[in-house]
């Protein structure tokens, strides 16, 4: 693969694929989480993840908070640095209500290992399917040096009694993380569980926790 001699450098450049997150190692699952890898694939509108794409992740949480807040901390993208540490740059692409159609450029920080410097993937995400506060998909390329990632990702929002369950599902393909599956796949595991924590915390915060 041109630019990337072995996997340790490999692994570094997709150590943070299509998701906001830092300290990929140290990220553990939000309280609640649980996977279901044998459960029927999320969908929005009928569409759901690459059923053929070889890296794929699928958990959720239950957050106890007003399924408007969470929506809103999730469909106001150009927030998302303000309650995810790893997103470094986001800008909207297309202007009025969150919907179809709609699409935003982010970055999101490769940390540094024993063999290259620091770096960053620049993701451009374009929302295919949304139903008002019950699902989104979207789908968009990740580029870094020497690298591709296509990815596509489902989110699922559902009312219950005890809060509102948030169910998240996404794959990746590309000649990089299709190298080493297991790999990219623990690394997507940990993207996707620290995304659910960071989203949990901010819901359930004083300021998005409370009647409107």
């Amino acid at each position: 693969m041109s630019g990337i001699p072995n996997t340790r450098i490999r692994t570094a450049l997709f150590a943070v694929p299509l998701v906001a997150v830092a300290a990929l190692g140290t990220a553990a699952a939000p309280a609640g989480a649980t996977t279901s890898p044998t459960a029927r694939p999320l969908t929005c509108r009928g569409e759901g993840v690459d059923p053929h794409a070889p890296v794929r992740y699928r958990t959720e949480t239950v957050i106890h908070a007003p399924l408007r807040s969470i929506w809103k901390l999730q469909t106001d993208v150009e927030r998302w640095p303000y309650w995810q540490d790893a997103v470094t740059t986001m800008k909207r692409l297309d202007h009025g209500p969150f919907r179809a159609g709609s699409a935003f450029r982010w970055t999101t920080p490769v940390p540094p290992n024993p063999t290259t410097p620091a770096t960053s993937l620049e993701i451009t995400s374009t929302v295919e399917q949304l139903r008002h506060h019950s699902c989104i998909r979207w789908t968009g390329p990740a580029l870094g040096e020497g690298l591709r990632i296509d990815g596509v990702h489902v989110w699922n929002f559902t009312r219950g009694k005890g809060g509102v369950r948030v169910s998240t599902e996404e794959t990746h393909t590309g000649a990089e993380v299709e190298a080493d599956v297991p790999t990219a796949t623990k690394l997507l595991r940990q993207g996707l569980e620290a995304w659910l924590r960071d989203l949990k915390t901010a819901a359930e915060s004083p300021t998005h926790n409370r009647p409107h």
